[in-house]
């Protein structure tokens, strides 16, 4: 029987301002990688001359154009996966683009694809139920369904992960998970029902628990992976206990997409002190994952 091919995975620059470029080739170079993939760097033409360190609309449509061609490939099955370098939101506004990173960008390419943002590290996997929304506004859009359609994406997504009955745990919005109403009744009201829910489509997970234990239980081995309210809810215990070694994926996309848990560093572009490590470790998760769905056509 032949060898099964590498998986063939793109890594895009992200911003060519920032430190994406270095880290990009760093990852590329890396001798773990190559034997895990066949990495093909995404960048602009004359990627040179964009300044380090310089926020720009230039270097924002650049970034663009480079997910846009990796997308394209990846759907067409000329790559088998994709792992991204930061983007810079304000560059893409600036660029006159409407998204406010690669998650909504990536859903849009993908045929307004249900997404959701994961992070998974060794010690702690951690899926969004919203994302880039200021705080204000993420009671309100912290529906039901939102949640539903959250817990459902991360199980479905846990097997790729080596995890084939995942155990989910919800963590609260509110501190106490409101306290029966007392401190807030979206737990109760929002929440509660959407894991019902999910119980009944077969799905293993409990919850809201207070967030405040919730992230200590599931690094304990109680939870293969906990669903956030919102980002820094959920990014802050990864980051703390994983940083550098994190690796952000898109779950719910036909392609496979990861990326790194930082971003542009736009201070220290240019100075070649950039850690590529988050880098290395998406493209190697980004060549396991192709890997899985490659033997699961089988």
């Amino acid at each position: 029987m032949m060898p099964a091919r590498l998986p063939r995975i793109a890594i895009t620059v992200g911003d060519p301002a920032g430190i994406g470029p270095e880290i990009a080739a760093a990852a590329a170079d890396d001798l773990r990688v190559r034997a895990a993939c066949a990495p093909s760097l995404y960048h602009p033409p004359e990627a040179g001359r964009f300044a380090p360190g310089q926020l720009s609309a230039a270097a924002g449509r650049a970034a663009f154009d480079c997910i846009v061609r990796a997308v394209s490939d990846a759907r067409a099955g000329v790559i088998d996966g994709m792992a991204t370098a930061p983007i810079n939101k304000l560059a893409f506004a600036k660029a006159g683009l409407p998204w406010r990173g690669h998650t909504d960008l990536l859903a849009h390419l993908c045929d307004n694809a249900r997404v959701a943002m994961l992070f998974h590290a060794p010690e702690l996997t951690v899926a969004l139920a919203t994302v880039h929304l200021p705080l204000r506004e993420v009671a309100r859009a912290l529906t039901q369904e939102v949640m539903l359609e959250t817990i459902l994406l991360t199980a479905g997504a846990m097997p790729q992960f080596g995890v084939s009955a995942p155990r989910l745990g919800v963590a609260g919005l509110n501190p106490h998970t409101g306290e029966h109403g007392l401190l807030g009744s979206e737990d109760d009201e929002n929440l509660a029902p959407a894991v019902a829910a999910a119980r009944q489509c077969g799905v293993d997970v409990r919850g809201p628990f207070p967030a405040d234990t919730i992230f200590t239980r599931a690094v304990g081995g109680e939870f293969d992976a906990v669903i956030a309210c919102y980002h820094d809810q959920g990014l802050i215990p990864v980051k703390l206990l994983s940083f550098g070694r994190a690796v952000n994926v898109t779950i719910g996309l036909p392609i496979v997409r990861t990326s790194v848990d930082h971003g542009t560093a736009f201070d220290i572009a240019g100075r070649g002190t950039a850690d590529p490590r988050s880098m290395i470790e998406a493209v190697l998760l980004a060549a396991k994952l192709a890997t899985h769905r490659q033997r699961a056509r089988l």
